[in-house]
């Protein structure tokens, strides 16, 4: 009896086996969209390919512009002068425009101001150094013998040939400075349409400032509060620089002028002149006004002096 049931029992396995073989293969309903992903790249590599075309464009438009700038520099530079002169000297024609001076009368008011200004910063600068040549030559060569002395003392030698190019250079610094500044702004195409160009664009800045900063606000394709924030903020990130460079260069002026004065150094307001001037140029500017005090101080007062002069222009 045993024997039976077992074979009922593989009889009935096997009937089952033989309709599952011939009902076909089984079938898995699955989600196309869930394999969507399954060759993708991952999120995260598509960010960065996304930010590296970023990268790429951003690079090219800054080419691109600095290119474009290249080009119209003639044009662009001058616009770029009168903006930032017009930026600082605006409140001055706001104020002439609270006591009743009409805008246009107070922009060419603080535009004649402006040039006046500049003429007399330029005659002072290069007034002093040209008639004062001999005194400098004097004074640089002195200087210089006695760092071709240290030199020499510390086996350095060699140092004649440099110090009689300074020599020679000396007494052209006031022609070399007004033919390098003259060739430089050539360059734009000619002083004259600078001058000019920068004086016209000052001016209709200056008596249209208002007007302009409300179009740029309108077209900042930002809303209208948003962008009178960030115009707003750009001017007086740039007036506060300018004003704090004036103070800091005013300052060292004075610190260094008095020190000269202490000191006994010859040509004290030709070096104050120069290191106000010289503020205004980033990091050179501090350099050449710093070393042309502390040769002067060396020539004519000795190395303790000097060094002196050099802690007070540090």
């Amino acid at each position: 009896m045993p024997a039976v049931m077992g074979f009922l029992d593989r009889f009935r396995h096997g009937a089952t086996s033989s309709a599952e073989e011939s009902a076909g293969p089984t079938v898995v309903q699955i989600d196309a969209t869930s394999l969507s992903r399954m060759f993708s790249a991952p999120m995260w590599l598509r960010d960065l390919g996304l930010l590296s075309w970023f990268l790429i464009g951003f690079a090219l438009v800054l080419v691109g512009a600095t290119w474009l700038l290249g080009k119209t520099s003639t044009i662009v530079d001058p616009v770029v002068v009168g903006a930032i002169l017009a930026t600082v000297a605006a409140p001055i024609v706001t104020w002439l425009q609270g006591h009743r001076v009409p805008r246009p009368a107070g922009a060419a008011i603080v535009l004649l101001g402006l040039l006046a200004l500049g003429v007399l910063i330029l005659a002072l600068v290069l007034g002093g150094i040209v008639e004062q040549s001999a005194q400098i030559k004097t004074a640089a060569s002195e200087a210089l013998d006695k760092i071709e002395g240290w030199f020499n003392d510390a086996g350095a030698n060699g140092t004649s040939s440099s110090k009689d190019d300074v020599k020679q250079a000396v007494p052209n610094i006031g022609s070399t400075l007004l033919t390098g500044v003259a060739q430089g702004i050539q360059g734009l195409t000619s002083l004259v349409f600078f001058l000019t160009f920068s004086v016209f664009g000052t001016f209709f800045l200056l008596k249209d400032g208002p007007s302009v900063r409300r179009f740029v606000d309108r077209n900042l394709g930002v809303p209208q509060p948003v962008a009178t924030t960030i115009t707003g903020n750009v001017i007086q990130s740039l007036r506060r620089y300018f004003l704090g460079v004036t103070i800091v260069a005013a300052f060292n002026a004075v610190v260094v002028g008095l020190g000269a004065v202490a000191l006994g150094v010859p040509l004290a307001g030709t070096i104050a002149v120069v290191v106000f001037v010289t503020a205004y140029v980033p990091f050179i500017g501090a350099f050449v006004s710093g070393a042309f005090a502390v040769i002067l101080t060396l020539s004519s007062q000795g190395t303790t002096d000097a060094v002196v002069m050099l802690v007070i222009v540090i």
